[in-house]
């Protein structure tokens, strides 16, 4: 293929990203400042969102970047809402290290490669940017993980992190060489002309399949693959927690999408009886384990085991509504993960030998923190997906895609998941009212990054009511995502 400006250019906001991590290095090898430092990521994050909204605007047609990238309508939706997640991460990031001892400006660095990771992922149209994707984005996540080394238990749980998803990136590999031995291409497409048209699947593609969607189980934490889910969750600094459960599991879910509508998988019988048992038991075992949580992280963890059950009805089902309901549901559950995570993080201090998680820190915090209150109650209440939230629209989506395809059984799934799930986020919020003798009466904000993260996060409490009572803006960027993905 012919190589120029304009053939890159739809990468332009990975090439940002590449550039902005290139420049923070260089100003921390320059000189340790941890506001510029942060500022000049924020600067970056956001010259790449610009950029994509500016390709956007300007109508830039689907383009393959190499037989490897792809970008389209479908890659520009997800590269913002990965870009608004990091965005979001960032700012809590600087309010929760700004009193950190330690060397505070490399998770700069951490966040900015991840995040560029994650824009190659959800551009993937090939095994092998597929793969590199994943690790460019879950490498630095290891260090994220247990960048407050001081902590025993965020040491834990990055270790356990790296070895449990070593394991599964093995399979991922292992699978794509099945696929391979099979077709003889990597490329997602070449895998649909070798084994479409009714031709037969093959034992080597068959096992080659299973192990890529047991990988992607386990970075989505599905069930039976879930069990790091809660403790990665509580060992993790705070904003690492927003990050595992917002762009990493966002850009993993986009490129499986991809695969699934890229080749001939998504036709297949068993796939869709493999997506519904492992929906059922993320819905059912993350709402169980849920239930009996008192850190708010690992309820947070469990509860997003459940979501991403939720999420999986729809592959599970199909129908012609079945891609609104994955990009609106990740929409949703984007801006109320970032919303929950958020609070925790300006609750607690990277200096603390614990992130202030546990339930008895929030008791009472409407007469301390009234603002933080606020939004912790519209989270959990999206969470819950009471209605005028934002999360109410993504599960009358999964409903209705549900009743569309005639899955009754399925849909009782996820009512009596959301039964579950109602009863501890009402928990959550009845706690933040419950006040005690002695309480002191306030409790402002003591420095500029947490006044910023309490505007930000006052924001997404916002979006969340904005798009739980008026829908139709966020209903028609999802439903350009869905039709103009490149065709083969």
């Amino acid at each position: 293929m012919n190589l120029s400006f304009e053939t890159f250019l739809p990468l332009l906001p990975v090439g940002i990203l590449g550039l902005t991590t290139v420049v923070v290095m260089l100003a921390i090898a320059f000189a340790r400042h941890h506001w510029w430092n942060a500022t000049l990521t924020v600067l970056g994050l956001n010259l790449a969102l610009a950029s994509v909204l500016a390709l956007v605007w300007h109508g830039t047609p689907p383009a393959a970047v190499t037989p490897l990238l792809v970008v389209d309508n479908f890659a520009y939706f997800y590269m913002g809402l990965i870009l608004v997640a990091a965005l979001a991460c960032a700012t809590l990031t600087h309010a929760f290290i700004d009193s950190y001892k330690n060397n505070r400006e490399e998770m700069y660095l951490l966040l900015l490669i991840a995040t560029a990771g994650a824009l190659v992922l959800v551009c993937s149209r090939h095994m092998a940017s597929f793969f590199i994707g994943l690790e460019l984005m879950s490498v630095p996540v290891y260090g994220m993980i247990a960048y407050t080394h001081h902590r025993s238990r965020s040491l834990e749980s990055g270790i356990k992190y790296m070895v449990l998803s070593a394991t599964a990136s093995a399979f991922m590999l292992f699978g794509m060489a099945l696929i391979y031995a099979q077709t003889g291409t990597l490329a997602f497409s070449g895998v649909s002309e070798q084994l479409g048209a009714g031709a037969a699947m093959g034992h080597l593609a068959s096992f080659g399949v299973g192990m890529i969607v047991i990988g992607v189980c386990f970075k989505l934490s599905l069930a039976p693959f879930h069990l790091w889910t809660p403790d990665v969750y509580q060992g993790s600094p705070a904003p690492v927690g927003a990050f595992l459960a917002t762009v990493a599991k966002v850009s993993v879910f986009a490129v499986l999408v991809r695969f699934l509508i890229e080749t001939p998988f998504e036709y297949t019988v068993p796939l869709r009886d493999v997506f519904t048992v492992v929906a059922v038991l993320s819905i059912i075992f993350g709402n169980l384990l849920a239930l009996i949580q008192t850190n708010i992280k690992r309820l947070l963890g469990y509860s997003s085991i459940a979501h991403l059950g939720y999420l999986l009805v729809a592959l599970a089902s199909g129908g012609g509504t079945a891609l609104e309901t994955v990009h609106i549901y990740l929409l949703t559950y984007v801006l109320t993960s970032l919303g929950a995570f958020g609070v925790v993080t300006l609750m607690s201090q990277g200096q603390d030998d614990e992130d202030a998680d546990s339930l008895h820190h929030y008791r009472g915090l409407f007469w301390r923190r009234p603002y933080l209150t606020a939004v912790m109650t519209v989270m959990m209440l999206s969470l819950a997906g009471i209605p005028l939230t934002a999360g109410f629209i993504g599960k009358f989506y999964v409903i209705l895609t549900g009743v569309n395809t005639g899955n009754w059984w399925l849909l009782g799934v996820v009512v009596l998941g959301s039964a579950m799930g109602l009863y501890y986020y009402l928990r959550v919020m009845v706690t933040l009212y419950m006040a005690t003798s002695g309480m002191p009466k306030h409790d402002a904000a003591s420095n500029w990054g947490e006044r910023t993260g309490g505007l930000m996060v006052l924001g997404i409490a916002g979006l969340v009511l904005l798009v739980g009572v008026y829908p139709q803006p966020a209903i028609e960027v999802v439903r350009m995502a869905k039709l103009l993905i490149l065709p083969h």
